[in-house]
């Protein structure tokens, strides 16, 4: 069924939206300052390629031993760059997407796909692309440290 639904998201506007964060991820790349947003722009473009099967986690819910007040510091301050250079016309790309998918019955679960990876796309530093499963079981685990 992820199948179905990842070629459906391609077909139905989804290559409009990679096709902008690999736009992102080339001028992160060119624009030297810009370096330590190319990951986040990567990772995020496959997300908007293959929405279904994986998911978007936190690196601290990932790996919570490896938590770091000052890495998560330079994080905000990276996303508050990016929210102003290129989170707000990424985000405004996968809301205008998911409501032309959501015109037809058939796209209405793409569009919801791209409205998810819409609010992604406003604060992306820190996030890796992961399976469903893996993300699955970083939160039960989680969940399993904290009580």
């Amino acid at each position: 069924m992820r199948t179905v639904l990842n070629i459906l998201n391609f077909f139905l506007g989804g290559f409009i939206t990679t096709l902008c964060w690999l736009f992102a991820t080339l001028v992160s790349i060119v624009l030297i300052f810009t370096l330590p947003l190319t990951r986040s722009c990567w990772e995020i473009t496959r997300l908007s390629l293959l929405p279904y099967g994986n998911e978007a986690v936190h690196v601290d819910v990932l790996r919570p031993e490896s938590k770091s007040a000052l890495m998560n510091t330079g994080g905000t301050f990276l996303n508050i760059f990016w929210l102003i250079f290129f989170g707000w016309w990424l985000c405004l790309t996968h809301i205008s997407t998911g409501i032309i998918q959501c015109l037809s019955i058939i796209g209405i679960p793409v569009g919801i796909a791209n409205f998810k990876i819409a609010a992604i796309a406003l604060w992306p530093v820190g996030r890796r692309v992961v399976p469903v499963e893996e993300a699955r079981a970083a939160r039960e685990a989680n969940a399993r440290r904290r009580y």
